[in-house]
This record gives C-alpha cells, structure tokens and sequence, in this order.
C-alpha cells in the first residue's frame, strides 16, 4: 500500500496545482472543477481549495447576485447555486424570478441546451419551503429535459439525461454513481485527466480500507457470541455495515466506521425481536429493563434477550469510556436516552399490532419516526466525528432537533412507501399508508402513495432548510446527516434507481473478498 500512497501523493500534488491556477485566474472554472472532484468522490482530498472557491462565490452571490446572474450563463448560475446551497451557503432564490414571467421565451432559448438544463433541474433539488420560483423552474426543466428525450432518444447523452431526472445528484452518493457517466464537454479538457486518475487511486485505497474494516466487523460479531445463538445466527454484519461506509465518506474515519456498526447492528436485532421473536409481555419486561438500563428483574425472559440486553449495556458504555477518554466528556446519558425513546417506541407499536388497532396516521409517523432507530445512529455519529464537543451542542443533539427528525421521517415514509419487508423478516410491521387509507376510505392506492412522496419531497425541502440554517450543530453533523437521507434511495427504491447497480457492485467486491478471508 506504501507505493499507491506515495502515487496519490505526487498526483494530488499535479492537481492541486491546477486548482490553485484556476482560482486565482477563473473563478467560474474553478467552480466546474469543485463540481467534478464532489462527483468523483474526491472532495475531502480538497477541503481548503472548495471552501476557498465557495466563500468567493458567496461573497458575489451576497453582493453582486443580479450582476452575476446577467453576465453568466444559466448553466454556471445554476451551478454555483447548487454548490453554494449543497455547502450550507444561503443564496436567494431570487435568480429564478425571471423564469416565472418569460416561459416561452426560456423554452426557445434553453430547448435543446442540455447542459443548462440539467445544471438547472441539479440545482432546483436545493430549494427550501415556501420557494415556489425554485420550484417552478425545477418543474420547467423537468419537462424540457422530458421533452428533449422523446426526440432524442438515440442521442450519445440521452442515458446521462434519463439517469439525473431519476436520481439527481443531490439526492445520491458519489460512490455509488458511475464515474464515467459525465456530459461529453466534461471529458473534453485535458486537465481533468489527473482528477481521474486521481479518483481511481482514491476508489482502491478506499476499498482496501472497507474490506480490512468488514473483516474487523465480522470478527467482533463472531467474537461477541451472539451468531451462537440460533435466533441470531443468520444475521450478516455486512448489512450494518453498509451504512457507516456511506455515510463517513472519508477515508480517514476507519475506526468510526467500525464503531458505528455496532449499534447499528443492536438496532436490527431489537426490531427483530419486538416484530418476530417477543411476546407483549417478554417486551414489556424488556423495555422495562432499558428504562432502568439493568439486568435485574429481568430472570423471567428467554436467554436471547437477556443476551441482546447484556451486549446492549456492554456497547453502549465500551462507547461512552472511549468518547469520555477522547472528549473529555461523558456521553453516557445521552446514549442512554436514545435507546430508552426508541424502546419505549417499538413498544407502543407492538401494543397497536398486539390489540390490531391502527392508530391515525399522525400518531403512527410521529411514533414510526422514531422507531426507526434513526436518532440512535445520528446521536452515536455526532460522538464520532472529529470536532469540538460541549455540552451545549451535546444538548441540542440529545433533544431530538429537526435535522435527526427530517432524515428519520424521510426513511420511515420510505421504508413504508416501497411497501415490501426484507426476505428474512417473518414479522408484523405498521404502515403510514395503511393507517392515511383507513382515515381517509374514499382515497384509492395511489393517491395514498402520490400523498406521501409529496411528504418525503416536502421533508427534503426542510432538511434541505436545516443545513442552511444556523443551529448551532457542526457542519460535519449536518454532512453526515445528509449522507444519511441520501442513504436511503439507494436502499428502499430499488425499481427506479439507477444507481443501485453501483451499491451491489461495492458490496459484492467486499463480500468476495471476505468470503475467502473470514
């Protein structure tokens, strides 16, 4: 590995001389090369280089938007727009005011403009509530970009076109897109071949690296003794995995990956056993003992339990002591506090399920949105990440704040709109649609599902407010949070995505290397 290092090495040095030229001699270019190295993967390769480029950028945008907007072209307009936003920058939607008054006029100027529209279409996936001009626009460029396929179906960039109205950037993850799918002028200039060869160094260490990781994963899992026991033994690491490999996209934060699964793996299991394995009254005294966060008491439940209840306290205070040795900082309370809430809220589902009473559908989000286990996993995250940690920020964290709940609610809609349960899961679980339809019985199946991708794209639209918003969380937080929701395409609608493909083929890599190794 010493020699594929020492390579990254000289060839970063090459393309961070070309950044820094772009910089100081075109802005607008070096705005192109901010967007290239993020779709390649690259982007915390460039840290200070990017926010350079962006903090320019917003400075014009702040100051001088209306010159900006009549002296650039739609394209590099939509672009900063979206990189400026994507960066937790707050521009003003008034550049897409125009669009509104002059339809036809845009149509017959931007018809056939791909490049444009596509910059457009990108940027429109940033907007906030209450920006119906970003939304018009988006709306335009959709259709144009619809209307441009129908004629152009044999056209060399039809399949890049058809792949970003199903999967825009924003709502994916680089690694699981295909780095060869760029418009044709993007592989036209010839100092964009180092970024290439740059990313291709990036994706083999960065494998290496996933690969060590599972094998690590896989023997604290074996070494742990629970795959013994017969209700356990089927699970595959690998899926819990899968999420901290997203979503810490730097290479460097190896360790967190693998600590991160841990509870991730706790979570499915305690689903598992509330939806397939416990009685009412197994649960209730299970959940009790999570309020109390101790054993006793419990003698009355199966051994599985008191086995998941044991790993669960040892986790869980293993995590604390490092985060305290690291920060300084107990975080024991808040870890807590996150399993008590999730507990207590697969409990209340299971009481729904166990009498066959469907709750009204508000009851059952708001409950549905934390039986996700989602904030148990942005909560463990937050202690990761490399940055200041205080109690005033941990408090924020510990309750509950609306960036967790918008990535939570966008995987519970998502998880009940695609409607189907794993191919190992026996159980019972609630529905949003099915509580919305038995409030709403004249309403058929799919105004039912058309109502709740209109509430996932209305919670995209508040998380996208989140990051743009001041709430005292670090911007690494917010990014994680978003690699998160981001996340969440990729697993739950596996008929539409494109890039689907991609998650399989990065899994498949690990699983080959680890079934040989492990």
């Amino acid at each position: 590995m010493d020699d594929i290092y020492m390579k990254q090495g000289l060839v970063l040095k090459e393309v961070k001389h070309v950044f820094q030229k772009l910089i100081s001699e075109n802005p607008m270019e070096s705005l192109c090369m901010v967007d290239i190295i993020q779709r390649l993967g690259i982007e915390h390769l460039f840290e200070e280089e990017t926010e350079a480029v962006l903090q320019n950028h917003h400075f014009i945008f702040s100051s001088h938007l209306n010159d900006f907007s009549d002296n650039h072209k739609l394209y590099k307009v939509a672009l900063a727009f979206r990189l400026l936003r994507q960066r937790g920058h707050y521009v003003h939607a008034d550049l897409f005011d125009s669009l509104k008054s002059n339809k036809r006029e845009f149509r017959e100027k931007y018809g056939e403009d791909v490049k444009s529209l596509i910059a457009l279409y990108e940027a429109t996936q940033l907007s906030i509530e209450g920006e119906d001009s970003v939304d018009e626009a988006g709306y335009l460029s959709n259709q144009l970009l619809h209307a441009w396929l129908t004629t152009h179906k044999e056209h060399h960039e039809a399949i890049y076109v058809a792949n970003t109205l199903q999967s825009p950037l924003h709502y994916g993850l680089s690694r699981f897109r295909d780095k060869n799918m760029h418009l044709s002028d993007f592989k036209t200039k010839k100092e964009w071949t180092c970024l290439e060869e740059l990313a291709e160094i990036n994706s083999c260490i960065v494998r290496s690296m996933n690969q060590n990781e599972i094998k690590q994963v896989y023997k604290w899992w074996k070494d742990l003794g629970m795959a013994k026991e017969v209700k356990f033994a089927r699970y595959q690491p690998l899926k819990w995995y899968m999420w901290p490999m997203a979503c810490f996209t730097d290479p460097s934060f190896s360790d967190q990956r693998i600590e991160l699964t841990k509870p991730i793996s706790l979570i499915y299991i305690i689903d598992d056993i509330f939806d397939v394995y416990g009685t009412i009254d197994q649960l209730t005294l299970f959940t009790d003992a999570i309020n109390r966060w101790e054993l006793a008491g419990t003698e009355q439940l199966p051994d599985f339990m008191k086995m998941c209840l044991s790993v669960l306290y040892e986790i869980t205070n293993d995590f604390a002591e490092k985060i305290y040795k690291k920060h300084g900082l107990n975080p024991i309370d808040t870890l807590k506090r996150s399993w008590v809430k999730l507990l207590n809220a697969f409990l209340e589902e299971a009481h729904w399920l166990n009498s066959g009473h469907l709750p009204r559908s508000e009851e059952y989000l708001n409950n549905g949105i934390v039986t996700t286990g989602v904030h148990v996993v942005l909560v463990h995250a937050f202690f990761l990440l490399d940055q200041t940690i205080n109690k005033e920020i941990v408090a924020i964290v510990d309750n509950f704040p609306e960036i967790i709940h918008s990535v939570a609610k966008i995987l519970r809609l998502s998880d009940d709109l695609e409607g189907a349960q794993s191919e190992n899961e026996n159980g019972l679980d609630g529905s949003y649609l099915d509580c919305y339809m038995n409030e709403h019985q004249d309403i058929s199946t799919e105004d039912a599902q058309s109502h709740v991708c209109h509430l996932i794209s209305r919670e995209w639209k508040r998380l996208n407010g989140q990051v743009l918003t001041s709430t005292g969380l670090p911007s690494s937080f917010t990014k994680f949070c978003l690699n998160a929701a981001r996340m969440v395409p990729l697993m739950y609608h596996y008929q539409s995505n494109p890039s689907l493909s991609r998650l399989r083929e990065q899994i498949q890599t690990l699983l080959d290397v680890d079934a040989g190794h492990i």
